[in-house]
């Protein structure tokens, strides 16, 4: 049997993290298993201590223990991920305020369920992304694929350099970045 490993998110500073590391505890997480950190949980990136938990502090048999979901995950695409990572290490899942635990058959159930929701959730996302995009494509020249019209007209930068003028000259009476200026006199080579 491996080790109860808690972690307990609050997404800013002023939000104390004390209600959350008592209940872990009173769940038989103890301090040196504790992971706690007070940072948005809207992304992933810059959550260093569920990063390195993820990386380091979780081994076969090992049971993550959180409050609630969302102390762990923002997003059912987040957690799919998560429960990817959890389920490849042989790690269980317990959540204490919603009564998830996968070392159970029903919790296991359960929480298949979730991520079964999770995935067709994402495949009607990328069906009707690829239904936009295929309306867009058939509309023709009003393509949005094309990208936005260039602002910077090439033969009045051209004109102005046989004038003599220098990129920088020319980028400061057509009001643009000079590396637009070297961009499009290299492209006319």
């Amino acid at each position: 049997m491996g080790e109860k490993i808690g972690y307990a998110r609050v997404s800013s500073r002023s939000q104390d993290l004390a209600i959350q590391i008592t209940a872990l505890t009173k769940a038989g997480v103890e301090a040196e298993h504790l992971y706690s950190e007070k940072v948005s949980g809207t992304k992933r990136e810059g959550r260093v201590q569920l990063e390195s938990m993820l990386e380091r502090g979780l081994r076969k048999g090992d049971t993550l223990v959180v409050t609630r979901l969302d102390r762990l995950a923002r997003s059912s695409r987040d957690l799919h991920n998560i429960a990817h990572i959890l389920e490849k290490k042989g790690v269980a899942l317990q959540v204490l305020e919603q009564n998830i635990d996968t070392t159970s058959k029903e919790g296991r159930l359960f929480f298949a369920m979730l991520s079964a929701f999770s995935e067709f959730e994402t495949v009607i996302r990328m069906e009707r992304q690829r239904e936009g995009i295929d309306a867009a494509l058939a509309r023709g020249k009003d393509n949005p694929f094309r990208g936005r019209p260039p602002t910077i007209r090439s033969e009045e930068v051209a004109k102005l350099r046989q004038e003599g003028l220098t990129p920088s000259a020319i980028a400061k009476k057509l009001s643009i970045a000079r590396s637009s200026v070297y961009r499009v006199l290299t492209q006319a080579l």
